[in-house]
């Protein structure tokens, strides 16, 4: 009987709980008691809490991120309306901090905060024992040591369709005023020899995805070399030949020995996800970042030369003392070191972390983007929020080479920023759009701006942007002046 349910709400589909699956693998004695439930957050309320009630459970324990909590809060409020005897326990990092007067906290029974493996099961068994549990338990920081690692508790289904996550260590060691990761004390590793034997047992079941949640992966040279070297020596085996693994990166940190491994890694074996956040120095004075930025584009340069390895990099607009003009800066600056993708975050408030300086204005609503800044207008946020999506459409995509190649070198000046944002600023004057644009409008589009804002011959656009087309493979979404017969003429 499993009375003991734990569920959230995944953003995707293809997303997996791994916190939920941190849970569940140390609930001891409780173990066959307790069962996992997922939704996403694209499902309704009250189907959710059908579901849940299928279940019969005595302790519902939710994981709440800044993803979910607006839909977790209906959840919570429909949940305890119709079934008050159902004991709910909250976790995660949305309810670790700032908690107080949240309606989602108000509404539950217990709120686990911090980590919360030894924590819920304590909780669970005092409920169980019709004990008294206070309203707030401290999860701490439990030894890594002594913990059981989840990797069991991956289903078949979801190490052949699913992103799974994987963790070797835990905290961070810097203290960016923007993360949440900068409230942690030290980081902590997980024992290696327990943690890689996880590792092989999910390649022996057939999992092709990892996904390294640590946030600093690079950090503590020895682990990560193991690391490395484990899966080097087993891309050898016919069965590991198209593994794919991620980790984050701290930019300026990549040794000898990282460099080596990393030669030695075939395509599309490896993602690097670079969070640069800004390169301008001022800002990283006001948001406690250190970061060396000769050895942050050098690192890059060799990567993108020298390796195989995907790069990912991140941008955040909307720090403090960051103008339109730094961030541009700093983004062309990325744009120079040719990643593969460009990330262009918005500042969020995440709750518990330092950031905030007089001037700046947060949403009140989840995700808590920053609005406006000293140095920041509304109106110029607004412009990089449509900027990100059309970063993500038009360039990292990768399905516009030709015709981003052709923008950039006939629009004036040399800012790739200032190009592909008056591209943007065209696109949402002129028809009010920024999401669900098909793959049609998106020729369809540059074929407008190339041809009439930017007064292009007609003949050389529609020779560029038929090179991308004709790279797609398939006529599917072909535009009408790509047709034959039409020379755009």
């Amino acid at each position: 009987m499993t009375d003991i349910l734990l569920t959230t709400a995944n953003a995707r589909s293809s997303h997996t709980a791994f916190g939920l699956r941190c849970l569940r693998a140390n609930m001891k004695e409780l173990y066959p008691h307790c069962g996992i439930r997922e939704f996403t957050i694209h499902d309704k309320p009250a189907w959710i809490v059908e579901s849940l009630l299928t279940e019969n459970p005595t302790i519902l324990g939710i994981s709440v991120y800044i993803w979910n909590v607006a839909l977790l809060t209906e959840v919570v409020r429909i949940l305890k309306a119709v079934a008050p005897e159902i004991k709910v326990v909250l976790g995660g990092p949305e309810v670790s901090h700032e908690y107080e007067g949240a309606a989602i906290v108000e509404a539950a029974d217990v709120l686990v905060t911090g980590e919360g493996e030894t924590a819920f099961l304590d909780v669970c068994r005092r409920l169980r024992q019709g004990e008294e549990v206070g309203t707030v338990y401290d999860g701490g920081m439990p030894d890594l040591a002594q913990l059981v690692l989840p990797y069991g508790e991956y289903s078949t289904e979801d190490l052949h369709h699913r992103l799974v996550y994987v963790e070797a260590s835990r905290g961070c060691a810097f203290r960016c005023t923007f993360c949440l990761s900068s409230l942690d004390q030290a980081v902590r590793s997980f024992p290696m020899d327990a943690f890689l034997t996880q590792m092989d047992q999910l390649l022996e079941r057939g999992c092709k995805c990892f996904k390294f949640v640590d946030r600093t992966f690079n950090l503590r040279l020895a682990d990560s070399l193991r690391v490395l070297d484990f899966f080097l020596e087993r891309f050898e085996d016919e069965r590991c030949q198209d593994v794919f693994l991620h980790f984050e990166m701290v930019p300026d940190r990549l040794p000898d020995e990282i460099r080596q491994r990393t030669r030695l890694f075939p395509e599309g074996a490896i993602q690097f996800e670079i969070g640069i956040q800004t390169f301008t120095p001022a800002v990283c004075a006001a948001i406690d970042r250190r970061l060396d930025v000769q050895a942050t584009e050098a690192n890059l340069r060799f990567l993108t030369q020298e390796t195989r390895v995907h790069i990912h990099a991140d941008l955040i607009a909307g720090l403090p003392k960051e103008t339109m003009a730094s961030f541009a800066g700093s983004f062309d600056q990325l744009w120079a070191l040719a990643p593969h993708d460009i990330q262009l975050g918005i500042l969020k408030r995440l709750k518990g972390t330092k950031i905030g300086t007089p001037g700046m204005v947060f949403s009140h609503l989840p995700p808590y983007d920053i609005m406006k800044t000293e140095t920041m207008s509304f109106v110029e946020i607004q412009r990089i929020k449509r900027l990100a999506r059309f970063v993500d459409v038009f360039v990292n995509s990768g399905r516009f080479q030709d015709s981003l190649r052709y923008l950039l070198k006939v629009d004036s000046g040399d800012s790739a920023f200032l190009s592909l944002i008056a591209f943007t600023d065209w696109v949402w004057e002129r028809f009010q759009v920024e999401h669900g644009i098909s793959l049609r409008r998106q020729f369809e589009f540059l074929h407008g701006y190339l041809s009439e804002e930017l007064a292009c011959p007609r003949s050389e656009v529609v020779a560029v942007i038929r090179q991308d087309f004709e790279r797609l493979g398939s006529r599917k979404g072909m535009p009408d002046f790509l047709r034959s017969g039409r020379n755009g003429n």
